[in-house]
């Protein structure tokens, strides 16, 4: 796999890069794709993969490209390799306490009667999707209450 910076457009105190990723599998599969980071966000523009992916598939690449392309900015900062680059979310723990900590989020914002999933949200600056996933996995673990009723 391989990230490179594609071009950079410079506009007042802020930028917007662009970004080329290429996946290559043992198997021959290949998937490149591009993005764009600016005004603190991540954007895909353009997917090409062979053998096309399924939507799942789709999803960990964004997650994936959304990584790759942090830890390339904080590579590369706006003063060059090596100067102040910043994520566009802030760090989440990993795994178990990470899973912890989405419950106690989504159980607070229940409390509050704010919405829950726009609470888990703000709190890992995750995408919808992403946010769904990790309180999933909080509701496998037990930590959150199943979703519907078994019959």
């Amino acid at each position: 796999m391989s990230v490179r910076p594609a071009w950079e457009v410079r506009e007042n105190e802020g930028a917007t890069r662009w970004f080329e990723f290429r996946l290559v599998f043992a198997d021959g599969a290949r998937v490149d794709a591009l993005a764009v980071v600016g005004g603190g966000c991540v954007c895909v523009e353009e997917v090409r993969a062979q053998p096309a992916l399924s939507l799942d598939d789709l999803a960990v690449l964004a997650d994936w490209i959304e990584e790759s392309v942090a830890e390339a900015c904080a590579g590369s900062g706006p003063d060059g390799p090596g100067g102040e680059g910043r994520r566009a979310r802030p760090a989440w723990p990993r795994g178990a306490e990470g899973r912890r900590l989405v419950a106690q989020a989504y159980r607070a914002a229940q409390l509050d009667g704010a919405d829950p999933v726009l609470a888990v949200m703000d709190a890992t600056g995750h995408s919808r999707r992403t946010s769904l996933r990790l309180i999933g996995r909080a509701r496998d673990e037990g930590l959150l209450s199943p979703r519907r009723a078994r019959r």
